[in-house]
């Protein structure tokens, strides 16, 4: 027989995943045991029916919950059968099982937890641009030195999919230090942290000075890296302008206007492929991504490191017509922002979701040298998360 707890009726022992949900709630005024379920009622007036096998699987003690690292010890293997004898403890609930367990809830805590009720999260709701959309500036001593000056900074990062950093210092290896605080560096081909300039003998169009149409990043990756942050170091050549364009507003534009391309390029997988004298890296996916209710997750646009497109003869044709289609929507103004980065300055932006390029630059007229890495973007929601519940 299981060891009763003698302690009382306390907040469960949350899970990591769990410890910025918890909160204050109302009270229990009732609880009711009836077959399978628990009917519980609030002083609020609300009221919700718990199964018995979901109040047993989250019994917080620590029996069933690790005291310290608050993983999950117990196995749902069985189905409770035998109803517990549900009682209000202090406005909270305890149940006592056919096999002498004890379990006791926070009230609040299962408030938070009615069945169907979503989980409430700090991290934003994707929000498309709009045609008069300007991203966030957020000051670089904000980011630093304060909690809100970081949380403003990734909550307009994970909404818009783009933000600015500004009044930096000209330090090098800026770009890693500010990244760390997020999380670690995603290291790709071209390293954990890169250069971008001008340089001999390049193994990356990035690395010359012509123009770059509007791409995401090493699209032949089976992971692709999710956030992109490019530091502005140097920045006195002529042209070199930075493009930005939203490309889920673009993929939800041809949906609309011509649905039939938006099909062939959400279901048609295609080749992407790096080459040089130490890599060859290969990935097969469709240009826009869909998750399971059809929402675009995800845009693969690069025509420099598309592969030999290998399909049958009838769809080769239909295929490129999409493929244009798409690129023409995709470079419209209303997509577009366009800006010089100065001096200082850090642009991050979702290389999954906003397509980037630039204007080319005279390197004769002056020198140009951005720093860069990748983060993920679960860090990225995981780091928004922990400074909530900092304040």
């Amino acid at each position: 027989m299981t060891t009763l707890e003698t302690t009382p009726a306390v907040r469960p022992r949350l899970s990591m995943g769990e410890l910025a949900d918890h909160g204050d709630g109302p009270a229990l005024s009732e609880a009711l045991a009836s077959g399978a379920r628990v009917t519980l009622t609030w002083q609020d007036g609300r009221q919700a029916h718990f199964p018995l096998a979901w109040l047993r699987d989250h019994c917080a003690c620590a029996e069933c919950r690790h005291p310290l690292t608050r993983e999950r010890l117990y196995l749902p293997l069985e189905t409770p059968t035998e109803a517990p004898g549900p009682r209000v403890v202090e406005g909270n609930l305890e149940l006592a099982w056919a096999d002498g367990h004890v379990s006791r809830f926070d009230a609040g805590w299962l408030h938070q937890r009615r069945p169907g009720t979503p989980r409430e999260d700090v991290v934003p709701v994707r929000q498309p641009w709009g045609n008069d959309f300007q991203p966030s500036r957020i000051p670089h001593a904000d980011f630093v030195g304060e909690v809100a000056g970081e949380r403003a900074w990734l909550t307009a990062l994970l909404r818009d999919g783009l933000v600015l950093l500004e009044d930096g210092p000209l330090a090098d290896e800026e770009v890693s230090r500010l990244a760390e605080r997020i999380g670690p560096l995603r290291p790709t081909n071209f390293g954990a942290r890169f250069d971008v300039r001008s340089k001999p003998n390049p193994n990356n169009a990035a690395y010359t000075a012509i123009g770059l149409a509007l791409h995401s990043d090493l699209p032949n990756w089976r992971q692709p890296p999710d956030i992109q942050l490019l530091y502005c170091l140097e920045n006195d050549a002529e042209g070199g302008e930075s493009i930005f364009a939203d490309g889920f507003a673009a993929a939800e534009a041809l949906r609309r206007s011509s649905p039939e391309a938006f099909r062939l390029l959400s279901e048609t997988p295609i080749d992407f492929r790096f080459q040089d004298e130490d890599h060859d890296l290969v990935w097969q996916a469709p240009v826009i991504a869909l998750d399971a209710a059809d929402n675009v997750i995800e845009v693969r646009l690069n025509n420099w490191i598309r592969d030999s497109l290998r399909l049958p003869l009838e769809a080769i044709d239909a295929w490129y017509a999409a493929y244009r289609t798409f690129w023409q929507r995709a470079h419209e103004p209303q997509h577009q922002l366009e800006f010089a980065l100065a001096p200082g300055e850090m642009v991050a932006f979702d290389n999954r979701r906003v397509l980037h390029g630039r204007n080319a630059f005279d390197p004769n007229s002056g020198r140009r040298h951005l720093q860069g890495t990748y983060l993920d973007l679960d860090m990225c929601e995981s780091r928004l998360r922990v400074l909530a519940r900092r304040g």
